[in-house]
């Protein structure tokens, strides 16, 4: 009885012993081994692992990208623009050895990260005007920050910087109304600035069409004027023509063309009967 009970004990501390010497990683995780807490090995791949119980101690560390948020910060622009700007950084770790050794966990990562994070960008907001922050500046300078971020991070604490973003840029709530208010005039100007630019394009085309115009109706008038000449100077050769060829019927016809135009066109004429306008409306005398 008592050799089972020692054999049991046995069994069980041997199992005890043997837990403290076996654990696992798991694709999400790496780790390092110390012996009374010296640095021993890291583990960077999952599965198994053994260590000597109660000597030695595992410090799991994540192997996924993780996230550090700035608290919001005040920064003074090139211009002299107060801006509050939100920021985080997107990180992992690279080097678990560096890394516990600098800043032992993720807690004191992110406030150290947060830290080079936030001196970078008051140095690299400091160069720019408001507008170009909130413009086209807005991704370099971003970039800017986080390959200096991730130079000195990756050096010093093992650090690897994905991503460094500003959630938010705005002004200080006490000069947001001013600020506003210079905006609106900025942009009232540039409006007014346009609208005068393109009332002085309009008076230009407009002067230009107007010349146009006058030169296309004096190049048809004269054009008229030609065409009316020449159509002149062929009928009187024609009636020349014809006047030559038979003088009376030249006479008849000019006559019939004269009473279109009196006698239909409501004019009151007062004539004497023997008048030579008449004569091809006089009865004809009978012939013997």
């Amino acid at each position: 009885m008592r050799k089972a009970v020692i054999t049991i004990v046995v069994v069980l501390v041997a199992l005890f012993v043997l837990s403290q010497a076996v654990f696992t990683i798991d694709e999400k995780e790496q780790a390092i081994i110390l012996q009374l807490g010296k640095y021993v090995e890291t583990i960077e791949e999952p599965g198994l692992n053994f260590k000597i119980p109660f000597i030695q101690t595992v410090s799991r560390m994540e192997r996924r990208v993780l996230v550090a948020d700035a608290p919001a910060t005040e920064f003074i622009t090139l211009d002299k623009e107060r801006l509050v700007v939100d920021t985080y950084t997107r990180w992992r770790i690279v080097n678990p050895h560096l890394f516990y050794k600098a800043v032992r966990d993720e807690h004191g990562a992110r406030l150290r990260l947060n830290s080079i994070a936030v001196s970078k960008l008051r140095e690299e907001l400091a160069r720019y005007t408001l507008w170009d922050i909130i413009g086209i500046q807005r991704k370099p300078i971003t970039e800017t920050v986080r390959q200096h971020v991730n130079e000195v991070t990756r050096r010093e604490f093992g650090i690897e910087v994905i991503d460094v973003r500003m959630k938010r840029a705005d002004l200080p709530v006490e000069v947001q109304e001013a600020v506003f208010a210079r905006m609106i005039a900025e942009r009232d100007r540039m409006a007014k600035e346009a609208r005068a630019e393109g009332a002085q394009e309009a008076r230009k085309v407009t002067a230009e069409a107007d010349k146009e115009v006058v030169v296309l109706l004096a190049e048809a008038e004269k054009e008229s004027k030609i065409l009316r000449g020449e159509g002149d100077a062929q009928a009187v050769t024609i009636y020349a023509a014809a006047f030559g060829k038979d003088p009376e019927f030249f006479s008849f016809v000019r006559s019939l063309e004269a009473y279109e135009k009196l006698l239909l066109g409501g004019t009151t004429l007062v004539l004497g009967s023997d008048s030579e306008l008449f004569r091809y409306l006089e009865s004809p005398q009978p012939t013997e």
